[in-house]
């Protein structure tokens, strides 16, 4: 919106002409949804204890994690409500790919939602099943949309970037779009298997949105992009106006949902932002890196497949004291914030290691 309204007169008012750089709207899009979050938070977990939001614990959890009943819950409103309005205020909103992601946020958000509900009224969510269609149709028509009426895609739409091989592109063909599917709802459903500890989710969040601004900065910069050997996507850098927003909003979350919590972001805030980091790598042609940028997610999630398999295959025996693999942490003696602050520092060693593919290529 802002910048709609002051570029245009950056002709008559030359100090206006800050409105035309993504660098000077990325950094005060992150800071409104801060100050947002910030502002709001207080008031959003004394709506959710009056209307008695409040978490229930699962009976096969660790015993320690008892005293967090009651604890209000479906906090990622708040993450998705300034998230959004810091966009809308700060962002090029004739740029298309900042709707995609607010498509996303917003549709893997609405099935949080329904999901949380549910559980509040009834101890049951959504089934596996029930899950996993809405979050494949909205994935099909990400997918959809960037591969065949995107034609700025056109020449690479359906190539696949694999980090240290700069000239390595393998065209997927339609199996692309499967690929992108399996990118998006795998995240989505990734960050909510991580959501398990205060702040141990929103901190990766934070360090993997840091680290996909960057990269989104550097894949809509035509110079940069072909200095480091990496895609041009054009059009791609305003979208660090929007992942400076999730990156604001997740700030001003981490300040109610650090250990202990005052609030958790439920099912609604796990699967937005899962679903937004997923959109953002595949639209900037990174997926494959999001491995590695995300790793403590793939971590979770393969523990809880790892376990399961090997339950059902063995008749009983588990690899893991319990899963998530956070869990089994807190089986072998760690205390809660030593689990937390342990992960974020292998989420940095990770994302450090993924900046370093984009020029060892």
């Amino acid at each position: 919106m802002f910048y709609h309204i002051f570029y245009p007169l950056s002709s008559d008012y030359s100090i206006l002409n800050v409105f035309r750089y993504i660098t000077f709207r990325s950094a005060y899009s992150g800071l409104t949804a801060l100050a947002l979050s910030l502002i709001l938070g207080s008031f959003m977990i004394r709506l959710l204890q009056k209307y008695q939001i409040g978490e229930k614990i699962r009976k096969h959890g660790p015993q320690a994690h008892n005293v967090k009943s009651g604890t209000p819950t479906m906090g990622g409103l708040l993450i998705i409500f300034t998230f959004l309005l810091s966009t809308l205020l700060w962002s090029n909103l004739s740029n298309s790919y900042i709707w995609i992601i607010v498509f996303a946020g917003l549709g893997f958000g609405a099935i949080g939602f329904i999901d949380d509900v549910l559980k509040l009224k009834s101890g049951d969510g959504l089934s596996v099943r029930q899950k996993l269609v809405f979050q494949t149709l909205l994935a099909l028509t990400i997918a959809v949309f960037l591969v065949y009426f995107d034609p700025a895609r056109s020449a690479y739409a359906t190539k696949l970037s694999v980090p240290f091989f700069k000239q390595f592109q393998p065209d997927l063909g339609w199996a692309y779009i499967l690929f992108i599917v399996f990118i998006i709802v795998g995240t989505s459903n990734a960050v909510n298997l991580t959501d398990g500890l205060d702040g141990l989710a929103i901190g990766p969040i934070i360090i993997a949105t840091l680290t996909y601004t960057g990269i989104v900065y550097v894949c809509g910069h035509a110079k940069f992009a072909e200095y480091l050997g990496i895609q041009f996507i054009r059009e791609a850098g305003e979208i660090a106006v929007l992942s400076s927003a999730v990156l604001g909003a997740s700030l001003g979350f981490l300040w109610y949902n650090s250990y202990p919590a005052q609030v958790f972001m439920g099912d609604v805030g796990s699967l937005s932002l899962g679903g937004i980091l997923g959109t953002i790598a595949v639209i900037v042609k990174h997926e494959l890196l999001l491995i590695l940028v995300g790793g403590i997610f793939v971590i979770e999630a393969l523990s809880v497949i790892i376990q399961v398999g090997y339950f059902k295959y063995s008749g009983g025996k588990r690899v893991f004291k319990m899963a998530p693999l956070h869990h089994h942490f807190e089986h072998c003696g760690w205390s809660e914030p030593k689990v937390i602050v342990r992960f974020w520092i292998v989420a940095v060693v990770l994302a450090m290691i993924s900046l370093s593919t984009l020029k060892l290529r």
